[in-house]
């Protein structure tokens, strides 16, 4: 599993970090970013933005996601898939 959040979309509730600190970091601009090895990944839309995400995290990181209030954390699954979750 891999995830990268859309900055433009990112409230800065930290909801996120709430779920999962190991995945998720706040910066100064007050909008979440993914960590990988505890480093940000700030690359707004670019591909260094996606954390792979360690086995044990990944429920932290589903369920960051469905509680994100602006719906931008995107997970990828596999290679060929990437998705949005959101709560129904």
């Amino acid at each position: 599993m891999r995830v990268w959040i859309d900055q433009d979309l990112c409230t800065g509730d930290g909801l996120c970090i709430d779920h999962c600190h190991d995945v998720f970091v706040q910066l100064e601009d007050g909008i979440a970013y993914v960590a990988e090895d505890g480093l940000a990944l700030n690359d707004p839309g670019g591909s260094g933005s996606l954390a792979t995400v360690d086995p044990r995290h990944q429920q932290s990181v589903i369920d960051a996601a469905l509680a994100c209030p602006g719906e931008c954390i995107f997970i990828e699954l596999g290679r060929a898939t990437t998705t949005s979750i959101t709560a129904a």
